[in-house]
């Protein structure tokens, strides 16, 4: 997946990643965590599924409670930096 399905919306217009994380060890990030609202709490998760190097699933907690409440396909309409 290399373009976004949708744009979703987040807390915030920022975006401060906290976390972008090789898990795959092939030297490239593939889970982006990162906060939109400069409260130090993230609320959007990117994943990198399948090594390309962009992001094939986002997820968005509005509310911050932990539990996703926007799951799409693709980046989102917000590709990391």
């Amino acid at each position: 997946m290399t373009d976004p399905q949708e744009t979703v919306a987040t807390r915030g217009d920022d975006r401060v990643d906290l976390l972008a994380k090789d898990t795959s060890g092939d030297g490239r990030p593939d889970v982006w965590v990162s906060d939109t609202d400069g409260n130090g709490k993230p609320d959007l998760y990117q994943f990198d599924t399948d090594g390309d190097g962009k992001v094939d699933l986002t997820m968005v907690d509005l509310d911050e409670d932990g539990t996703p409440d926007v799951i799409v396909d693709g980046d989102g309409g917000l590709p990391p930096a």
